[in-house]
């Protein structure tokens, strides 16, 4: 078997154990003679699974009986609408802090159907900044405040949530749930897609606060409410069965590796080791502040960028895959979620060093 390194931003790689155990129980699960995807999701066995993932994301993240915690279907992109239906009144304000591609499109959404209020924009500095906090435009009687504390594209991330008063925080944490330890508690919702370290995209996890369920306007409809999916145990209709395994898997793999804290410990040497190379080298650059680089997502450029094609040529033929940066910033991309062992970083900073070697 040959694997390559990959870096993709998502659909992102997966713990190879994981994909070694699913393959293995793929055409009889459990001695049952079926897949897990052909297992009803009503069934005793499914729902023994269904509990385990829950019960190990909360020992994982620390969440407390008083958030409900949802698999759901739609990505996290579907949340962007739901969030403000569902925890807005219509007339209601709600703070957005836009920081980057994934922020304006929450924001944007979000505009469709509540009162927006842009509590500040990074535009200025092409995303590649946040901007400072006393010039925060915050509305104290906000329904509440929106951020997304990792922009997957822009390599930004907030690494603390903001101080935002008594007004329930909202956020996207689909690049960097799972990534190191959080305080869900000064959360009041938290969303991510399962594309980059749960597991296969189809899943959405969402994990709200129990008080903001009972938010959710008349007008919305049950399909669309997260109090009907939290009260219906995550099955008001058919749930993405295989998704949520598969997660299950890696909330196994993720405990088996020491936990949050242990895996946050590596996710920070895995980042030192790369943006030191960057911050060494007169060849490449990293676009971001320093104080909000991603752990998750590094984005770097090339001193001389008609080299770009060059370079991921001669990568993908060393095996190092998925580096070319979005198409709406350009340049390189990293992405080094829990799955990438520090090994496959290691071997990213030493074809970079041979490359600038033979091209500077």
């Amino acid at each position: 078997m040959s694997r390559v390194i990959n870096f993709s931003a998502g659909p992102a790689a997966l713990p190879l154990e994981v994909l070694e155990q699913a393959k293995a129980e793929m055409p009889d699960w459990q001695g049952s003679g079926m897949s897990v995807m052909e297992v009803s999701h009503r069934s005793k066995a499914f729902i023994a699974v269904a509990e385990q993932a829950e019960a190990d994301l909360r020992d994982l993240l620390g969440i407390s009986d008083d958030y409900a915690v949802m698999f759901l279907q739609g990505g996290a992109t579907q949340q962007f609408a739901l969030m403000p239906m569902n925890l807005a009144q219509p007339g209601d304000s709600v703070d957005y802090l836009v920081t980057g591609s994934w922020s304006k499109k929450a924001a944007k959404e979000a505009a469709v159907v509540r009162t927006l209020n842009v509590v500040a924009d990074g535009a200025d500095s092409s995303y590649t900044d946040v901007p400072a906090f006393d010039t925060w435009r915050l509305d104290a009687n906000a329904a509440y405040f929106h951020y997304t504390p990792n922009e997957t594209i822009g390599g930004v991330e907030i690494h603390e949530p903001p101080q935002v008063g008594a007004v329930p925080i909202v956020a996207d944490m689909s690049s960097t749930i799972l990534s190191r330890p959080i305080d869900v508690d000064r959360f009041g919702a938290i969303y991510a897609g399962a594309q980059k370290n749960i597991g296969p995209a189809g899943l959405t996890i969402v994990i709200m606060r129990r008080d903001l369920l009972e938010r959710v306007p008349d007008d919305v409809p049950n399909i669309l409410r997260y109090k009907s999916h939290a009260d219906g145990g995550s099955m008001l209709n058919t749930p993405p069965t295989f998704a949520w395994y598969l997660a299950g898997l890696v909330f196994q793999w993720l405990k088996g590796q020491g936990g949050i804290a242990a895996i946050a410990a590596q996710n920070q040497a895995k980042a030192d080791l790369l943006y030191n190379a960057i911050d060494a080298s007169g060849f490449y650059a990293n676009p971001v502040a320093k104080p909000y680089r991603s752990w998750m997502n590094v984005p770097f450029t090339l001193a001389k960028p008609d080299l770009d094609g060059a370079f991921l040529t001669q990568a993908e033929a060393a095996g190092l895959m998925n580096l070319k940066g979005h198409r709406s910033v350009g340049g390189m991309r990293a992405s080094i979620y829990n799955a990438m062992p520090i090994g496959g970083v290691q071997t990213l900073v030493d074809f970079m060093a041979e490359f600038e070697r033979t091209n500077a």
